[in-house]
């Protein structure tokens, strides 16, 4: 019983609800199809993220304007919806932590923690249907995915890759329990159908 409370305890610390809201959370958003560009100088960047369904603007635009920054949602060339931000001095900061050079990196020994899970699991996941939860990867910036493989493993909810490295799944009793602990509770604007379940022992 002791080393249960502790576990918990612990785990309670990376939670998204654990502290207020950052503007660094939103490499949460760079973790899938997320991309951030600096403009002329580097003085300025903008920060993107296409959606795979409208549903999801409103909650990713709330978790912007959470930590300062204004986005919207815009029509692509694709017909699909991204959520977009203005070039912007207070972006800097994030580009330069998650890109080398012009090329996206996630930052070394980087903690995936709550807040920045939420929005990852909010902007690009799942529940694959099967009792496990998808996020998904950045198909143009391979050279990230086993970086957040080692960012997820280290904050408990090890993944594996599946998709052809489309997508990273967690599956399991303990995993799916710890991922639901970590981004805690359905955002406001955010359909339940998007969110992780903790299914007790149907998860697998």
């Amino acid at each position: 019983m002791c080393s249960t409370v502790r576990s918990v305890s612990q785990l309670s610390l990376f939670s998204a609800d654990s502290r207020p809201a950052r503007l660094a959370d939103l490499g949460g958003l760079l973790c899938g199809p997320g991309r951030i560009t600096r403009f002329g100088a580097g003085d300025q960047a903008r920060l993107s993220v296409d959606l795979p369904d409208a549903a999801r603007a409103p909650a990713v635009v709330a978790a912007c304007a959470a930590v300062g920054i204004a986005a919207q949602p815009v029509v692509t060339e694709s017909g699909g919806v991204s959520v977009r931000t203005a070039f912007r001095c207070d972006l800097v900061g994030l580009a330069r932590t998650w890109t080398d050079g012009t090329v996206k990196a996630v930052p070394a020994e980087w903690q995936l923690d709550g807040p920045a899970l939420r929005l990852w699991a909010m902007s690009a996941g799942w529940p694959d249907g099967r009792g496990g939860y998808l996020l998904a990867l950045d198909r143009d910036a391979p050279q990230t995915h086993q970086s957040l493989i080692a960012a997820a493993t280290r904050a408990g909810i090890p993944p594996a890759r599946v998709g052809d490295g489309a997508a990273l799944r967690i599956s399991g009793t303990r995993r799916v329990q710890r991922l639901v602990e970590l981004v805690g509770p359905v955002p406001p604007r955010l359909s339940g159908e998007h969110w992780p379940r903790y299914w007790g022992r149907h998860a697998s």
